[in-house]
């Protein structure tokens, strides 16, 4: 199939918006040639000037997962920390026991309306993490959940193992027994059955220590997969520099972050991924150092975070906008950060901008300004959608 792109107004994403006007021509999956095109036989679609961009990547979401925690939000609006709620029983492990109750198509069911919410928005690439599991079988049934996604909707589903989440309440004190007993066992079997792009885990004083994590990283390594980590949401534990050490593709929140753990990333080429509904949600105070990032040429991505308790976002234009808003981030910056940074923090070299050779995915928006996506709070949605070289 041949589809051609004309009037449009493309931002090619290439180190900054890259604006030019004209054609994309798509082959069939695949960008062939941009500029003033024309062939014969095909698929022509007027664009009317519009903005033409990269499908967004959301490249930090946990949107398989069972259950609410309406709850919680109602109790920290009254006084109790995220800490408070987690050591209480709740949080994390409270959507734990949701998933175990779960089947695995009773998983689908609940996560396939956040899912559209994503696509909606503009999602043409999704990462999905397990760790609401915390059993092996419990995590192979989130990995199974979310590799069925993409055959369901026109997505594209990047797993990740994350079942170094949080320490189960019969590993209590236990959390090197937690690694070695389950975390480690599961990530084996997922590896072996083909569910996992890449490992992750949660770095902090109510998860996991980097040293306790130390094991999990070897093992990736020793798997060929690539590593992401969970780094200074809510205190400094060096994550950071423990995850550079690894080569990690990418530190995600980073709020507390000191300068050593800003130069380690940079050192690495590690991708900072801003989390802004996370800092929303929670109400917290201490904003990721952007600037510093910015000097030490970190490159940031912007993702939502998805999950039930922290952060309950669908939208990556939302996330765009509150990370102007809250962070300071330029448009350019948030938009660079759902697309081309989005993708390199999941080590994707096929997607996040526009060029010959690119997946075609892309989006169609309603507006001739690549700022609008940021300034439109919360309603930003795509006129239409290129997913694999085909309006979808």
């Amino acid at each position: 199939m041949t589809l051609l792109l004309t009037n449009a107004r493309i931002a090619t994403m290439d180190g900054g918006y890259g604006l030019t006007h004209g054609s994309v021509l798509i082959e069939g999956d695949r960008i062939a040639a941009m500029g003033e095109v024309s062939v014969p036989g095909a698929e022509v679609v007027d664009c009317g000037g519009r903005l033409v961009t990269p499908g967004l990547v959301d490249c930090h979401s946990h949107a398989v997962y069972a259950g609410s925690r309406a709850g919680e939000f109602e109790a920290r609006l009254t006084g109790a920390s995220y800490e408070e709620i987690a050591r209480a029983g709740g949080g994390i492990l409270s959507t734990v026991r949701a998933v175990r109750e779960a089947s695995e198509d009773d998983l689908i069911a609940q996560s396939l309306p956040r899912i559209d919410a994503m696509i909606a928005g503009g999602a043409t690439t999704i990462e999905i993490k397990s760790g609401y599991g915390l059993t092996v079988e419990a995590e192979m049934k989130m990995l199974r959940a979310a590799r069925r996604v993409a055959a369901l909707r026109p997505v594209r589903v990047v797993t990740t193992h994350l079942a170094a989440h949080a320490v189960p309440p019969d590993y209590k004190g236990r959390p090197e027994a937690y690694i070695a007993e389950v975390v480690l066992p599961s990530l084996r079997a997922a590896h072996a059955e083909g569910l996992t792009d890449a490992v992750d885990a949660f770095c902090e004083g109510i998860a996991f220590s980097p040293a306790e994590l130390e094991p999990l990283f070897a093992e990736a390594r020793a798997l060929d997969l690539p590593v992401k980590l969970h780094a200074e949401q809510l205190s400094d534990l060096k994550g950071a520099v423990f995850a550079a050490r690894h080569k990690a593709l990418s530190c995600d929140h980073v709020e507390y972050i000191g300068p050593d753990g800003v130069a380690a990333m940079a050192a690495a080429g590690t991708v900072a991924v801003i989390l802004p509904g996370a800092f929303y949600t929670l109400r917290e105070t201490q904003a990721p150092p952007i600037e510093a990032f910015r000097k030490a040429g970190v490159p940031m991505a912007v993702a939502t975070d998805l999950n039930p308790g922290t952060s309950p976002v669908a939208s990556l234009p939302l996330a765009m906008n509150m990370a102007c808003t809250l962070f300071r981030m330029t448009p350019e910056e948030a938009l660079l950060g759902t697309t081309a940074h989005a993708a390199r923090a999941l080590g994707l070299t096929d997607r996040g901008s526009i060029a010959p050779g690119r997946l075609a995915d892309l989006v169609v928006w309603d507006t001739d300004h690549p700022a609008d996506l940021s300034y439109r709070i919360g309603w930003a949605k795509p006129h239409a959608r290129i997913f694999g070289g085909r309006l979808a």
